[in-house]
């Protein structure tokens, strides 16, 4: 078979769907040159307090980060079976002056341990100003849309009536419950730092004869030059696995905001009210030409279901780390932190792009309105029927009886709600016969949802907003 990039299994999340901001934070290239960032810190700081350390081996390790020969370092991890010594291997042929003093005193999950928190901090970096601009189309369409009347679901059965606007905001709302607790994830981040093999630092306390003031600074010094500004004061040898419970867990969670947003949306486009943006040389289906299927919506809740297992997980592997560690979290590490952030990418530039262009039709939600308003509006008649001196219990049982016969009409004949007609009819109600259209305005039936959206919006919306103002991207083109 000819060895190409097609001859390999290649993720969809990489190859398809991702930003490259994204895969690059997961890639190799960023991963290696990361440990040998970490080799140099622990140099420094070990140079720093007093070891045996020159500024010429610290010179040579810096300039070959990024140098990184991978074949070379595949061929040492194939016969050493470790691939944290392999690279030691290959940057010490690299470096032949530092070479003596590369990993001084750490174990293998000094990089990598510590390289998977800056993997963490960074991704969620990325994913932050995205969640940000998503917020910002959704608050716009909100609020062009917040005087909209629309029906309200309950049970998915019709119920009194809200706003276009107003459902967006209940979007918005988890939307914003989802960007507290990203931001909150990744502040709550520290660094593992210089910890040892178990986590004593016994490894540091020697090289220091003993110093253990020298050894607490060895890790604050080496928690400051990677960008952190807490170590976590005790682990084994690794990180606790809790961690990523952490994290994937908000994740998971905006997985399941964006599921329910766009579950929401594709069955709005099935009553033909909303559709998401839809390319004029885009086929919504290979058999039926006409179909404008909301494949965005659908990718989103494909990838988002995905994202939601991935905490489970998560959790599984930090439930079975056995006493200071054990090495069956690595394999499925190395799949599920990449995975759930990818995952996380890709759902967020696919909805970026759906609230870009997400179209609403005034006309079938009005139609839609107006098959159903007849029977909400009936406690309104009611009322008017008792100011103009009527008895509540009489016009109550005359529209009971009126709305049945209306009901079969439009659920056994398949004929359009006529319950306003056979109200202005009967003769009890000729008091109130002239008011009977003002009653039915569905603005009328909206309750406060329109200030509620300005409120939301400017109170809670705005002031999110104003973190990202100058890192939200403008507008993203989907790879497929």
């Amino acid at each position: 078979m000819e060895n190409n990039v097609y001859s390999d299994y290649r993720s969809p999340l990489s190859t398809r769907y991702a930003s490259k901001e994204m895969r690059y934070n997961f890639s190799e290239q960023k991963k290696f040159s990361t440990w040998r960032k970490l080799w140099v810190y622990l140099a420094k700081a070990e140079m720093k307090l007093g070891l045996s350390i020159t500024q010429e081996q610290i010179k040579e390790m810096e300039m070959h980060i990024d140098d990184i020969d991978f074949d070379a370092a595949a061929k040492e991890e194939k016969a050493t079976r470790h691939d944290v010594m392999a690279h030691v291997h290959v940057f010490s042929k690299q470096c032949p002056k530092a070479a003596p003093i590369i990993h001084l005193g750490a174990t293998s999950c000094y990089v990598g341990d510590n390289t998977d928190l800056l993997l963490l901090r960074d991704g969620f970096e990325i994913l932050l100003p995205k969640l940000a601009k998503v917020i910002e189309n959704l608050s716009k369409f909100a609020k062009e849309h917040a005087s909209l009347p629309t029906l309200g679901f309950t049970h998915l059965q019709p119920a009194q009536l809200t706003t276009v606007g107003k459902r967006a905001s209940l979007w918005l709302h988890d939307l914003l419950m989802d960007e507290r607790a990203i931001v909150r994830a990744k502040n709550d981040l520290k660094f593992r730092g210089v910890k040892g093999t178990t986590g004593t630092q016994a490894s540091f306390l020697q090289l220091f004869d003993g110093d253990s003031e020298k050894v607490k600074q060895l890790d604050a010094l080496v928690t400051q030059m990677a960008g952190f500004e807490k170590h976590y004061s005790v682990t084994g040898q690794t990180y606790s696995r809790k961690v990523d419970v952490e994290c994937l867990n908000v994740l998971s969670s905006l997985g399941s905001t964006v599921h329910k947003i766009c579950t929401d949306i594709r069955l709005l486009a099935n009553m033909k009210e909303l559709e998401e943006p839809f390319e004029k040389t885009q086929i919504g289906s290979s058999a039926m030409p006409y179909k404008r299927n909301p494949m965005r919506s659908e990718r989103c809740c494909s990838i988002a279901r995905h994202l939601m297992t991935l905490f489970n997980n998560t959790l599984q592997t930090a439930s079975v780390q056995w006493m200071e560690r054990t090495l069956d979290d690595s394999a499925n590490r190395r799949i599920t932190l990449s995975e759930a952030f990818l995952s996380a990418d890709v759902v967020l530039i696919t909805l970026q792009n759906i609230t870009e262009g997400l179209v609403v039709y005034p006309k079938v939600i009005a139609k839609h309105v107006a098959q159903e308003l007849p029977f909400m509006c009936s406690e309104n008649i009611i009322m008017a029927m008792v100011k103009a001196g009527g008895d509540r219990q009489v016009c109550h049982e005359k529209i009971r009886v009126l709305s049945q016969e209306a009901g079969a009409q439009v659920k056994q004949h398949g004929l359009d709600n006529d319950l306003i007609e056979r109200i202005k009819k009967d003769p009890y109600f000729a008091p109130i016969l002239g008011a009977i259209d003002d009653l039915l305005n569905p603005s009328t039936f909206v309750g406060r949802a329109p200030e509620q959206v300005h409120e939301f919006i400017k109170e809670e919306v705005q002031p999110v907003l104003d973190k990202y103002k100058s890192r939200m991207n403008e507008s993203v083109e989907l790879n497929i």
